[in-house]
């Protein structure tokens, strides 16, 4: 572990122990000491980056993971995603680069980790992932370990005002690691994500807080009785947004015309 990403590792920890955030890992001796791995975790807020880097206990190994790329545009965590060697990815472009990146860095024995979803599932149920888990695994020859997080998006979350309420458990779950099967790499990510919610039930039926009612149950996936959007709103309101970046784009270039 490099001494920048030790020092970025203390931040954040104190950040949660401000918040006194109860931060748990579990089953996460699945990670390996040595060699590569690719962690797939789902995607429920801001900080889940952190929370599956940082829950595992020591000896705990440097992540680098694939993040958004207009974040390393930002004048104060672009340096610093960049001194803690992340990985930028077009999440609505080619991400051929970052995929060639996160490549070589498992061949170096590394750990790489991405969200397959691409973008935060504000239904808090996993969206279709991407299949770039897949192939990572199929080139380096790295196993797969699903990883379902829950309880960060009541920190911080898409089309939620952040809060700062204190003691929230958050907790990291760690699957068995895998190796893709020989089925199309759609199949195959299709069973990853299947992995990753068969986590994610687990920890929704074990975790320890409850929710008030509405509106408190905003962070409660609607099947299970919260008052979270359901997936179909979710994607609707995507394509409505994706609809309205590509107007922009083309209204932009219309204009240097």
């Amino acid at each position: 572990m490099t001494p920048i990403y030790r020092i970025g590792s203390q931040l954040f920890f104190a950040g949660f122990r401000a918040l006194a955030l109860d931060l748990r890992a579990i089953d996460a001796e699945h990670i390996p000491r040595t060699g590569p791995a690719i962690l797939a975790s789902n995607h429920v807020g801001y900080l889940d980056f952190a929370v599956v880097m940082l829950a595992p206990p020591r000896p705990r190994r440097q992540v680098a993971f694939l993040a958004r790329h207009d974040l390393f545009e930002h004048p104060v965590a672009g340096p610093l995603l960049t001194r803690l060697e992340q990985i930028p990815v077009d999440v609505h472009g080619d991400a051929t680069a970052a995929l060639a990146t996160a490549a070589d860095r498992l061949r170096g024995g590394d750990l790489v980790a991405l969200h397959p979803e691409g973008t935060i599932s504000p239904s808090f149920v996993p969206r279709q992932g991407r299949t770039g888990a897949v192939r990572l695994a199929r080139e380096t020859g790295a196993p797969i370990i699903p990883v379902a997080v829950w309880g960060g998006q009541r920190l911080l979350t898409k089309w939620r005002p952040r809060t700062l309420e204190r003691g929230i458990v958050v907790t990291a779950r760690y699957g068995a690691p895998y190796h893709p099967g020989s089925g199309s790499t759609v199949e195959e990510t299709a069973e990853l994500m299947a992995r990753i919610e068969a986590l994610l039930e687990t920890s929704w039926r074990r975790y320890p807080q409850r929710p008030g009612p509405a509106p408190d149950d905003w962070w409660v996936p609607a099947h299970l009785g919260g008052s979270a959007p359901t997936p179909e709103q979710v994607e609707a309101r995507l394509r409505q947004q994706a609809e309205q970046r590509r107007a922009a784009a083309r209204a932009t270039v219309s204009g240097d015309d």
